[in-house]
């Protein structure tokens, strides 16, 4: 007997990781994510967030609101933004600048989703011409880029042209119960990455419903859990995708600058080194429709999440575009 599909629409996001694969340069990898938001618009998604790397040859989303303008100008309603811009990296003034610049360009479309990690290691922050010691005013950093965004600065004499009362939708994103905190005490709404970090996430969701505090941005707790979605019209070619990218994910994590062969690989999937990076997918749905769904609907269920923003984890860029499509049909629509 077939099972009647739950008609409760999900709100659903797209995380992209601007993901090229080998051979290909940045600009093929940028063309794939406007592909992949204009069928996220299509679908009903809610909105796509980028995500801030550096020094990673994989990753083309390193200047996160250039990829946002170009993306934007070749869609129409979806939302766009961070998730996130890491602001330790960066002057609040000058991100209230870039982001009050893409909301005068895309009026109610842009989000700015705030991280404090440095998205990179340490000699890559210093090459940033950071202190590595910026993340430690991250809470004072994301209220002196509120105030400017708000036409409100804490800072006399100084304001965001533009930027200054835009009032871009801020966000706190996080692995850990200090993003929680932080978002509950600020009345922001919270994003957490579940995606590759899923250990803390009952408790992270926990402590940010238990203190939230309304705010006039915020007057109930949004809580976003990350996922990886792997979705295809068979469990078998599902099943072969997600085989994919557990091996892509040991080369790019325990290659250390160098290409591993094939062997090698298989021997690192069972070893302890690889055990750990395959926990890191722990928080991934594989298969059909009807599979994925109802996965994703348990998972909501089980932190009480206001929307789930997911990441296209397939190897294959037409069953990225799949996986979207196969989402839109059954759990966006319901």
């Amino acid at each position: 007997m077939t099972e009647t599909p739950d008609p409760t629409p999900l709100p659903l996001s797209l995380l992209d990781l601007a993901v090229a694969r080998p051979g290909e340069g940045a600009g093929e990898a940028i063309a794939q994510s406007v592909r992949l938001a204009s069928v996220a618009e299509e679908e009903g998604f809610r909105r796509v967030w980028y995500a801030e790397h550096h020094n990673m040859p994989a990753i083309a989303s390193s200047a996160t609101s250039v990829l946002i303008a170009h993306v934007a100008a070749r869609t129409s309603t979806i939302r766009l933004g961070s998730g996130g811009v890491m602001l330790p990296n960066h002057s609040p003034l000058v991100i209230a600048e870039q982001f009050g610049t893409l909301a005068e360009l895309h009026p109610g479309r842009i989000d700015l989703g705030l991280g404090r990690a440095p998205g990179t290691d340490q000699r890559t922050l210093q090459a940033l011409r950071r202190s590595p010691d910026a993340a430690e005013h991250f809470p004072q950093d994301v209220l002196e880029l509120q105030g400017y965004l708000k036409g409100e600065s804490r800072i006399p004499g100084i304001d965001a042209y533009p930027g200054k009362g835009t009032d871009v939708p801020l966000y706190i994103l996080g692995s850990s119960a200090f993003g929680a905190q932080l978002a509950a005490r600020l009345g922001l709404g919270y994003a957490f990455a579940s995606h590759f970090a899923p250990q803390m996430l009952e408790h992270a969701a926990r402590v940010y419903r238990e203190h939230f505090q309304p705010s006039a941005d915020q007057a109930e707790p949004h809580f976003i859990a990350a996922a990886n979605v792997i979705a295809a019209d068979t469990e078998e070619e599902a099943q072969a995708q997600w085989e994919r990218a557990k091996r892509d994910r040991i080369r790019m994590m325990l290659g250390r600058g160098r290409t591993l062969g094939d062997d090698e690989v298989e021997m690192l999937l069972d070893s302890p080194a690889g055990e750990q990076v395959l926990g890191m997918l722990a928080r991934t749905a594989v298969g059909t429709g009807e599979t994925v769904a109802a996965w994703l609907r348990d998972f909501a269920a089980g932190v009480q999440a206001d929307e789930v923003i997911v990441t296209t984890a397939a190897p294959d860029p037409a069953v990225r575009e799949r996986t979207l499509r196969i989402l839109g049909e059954h759990v966006v629509r319901g």
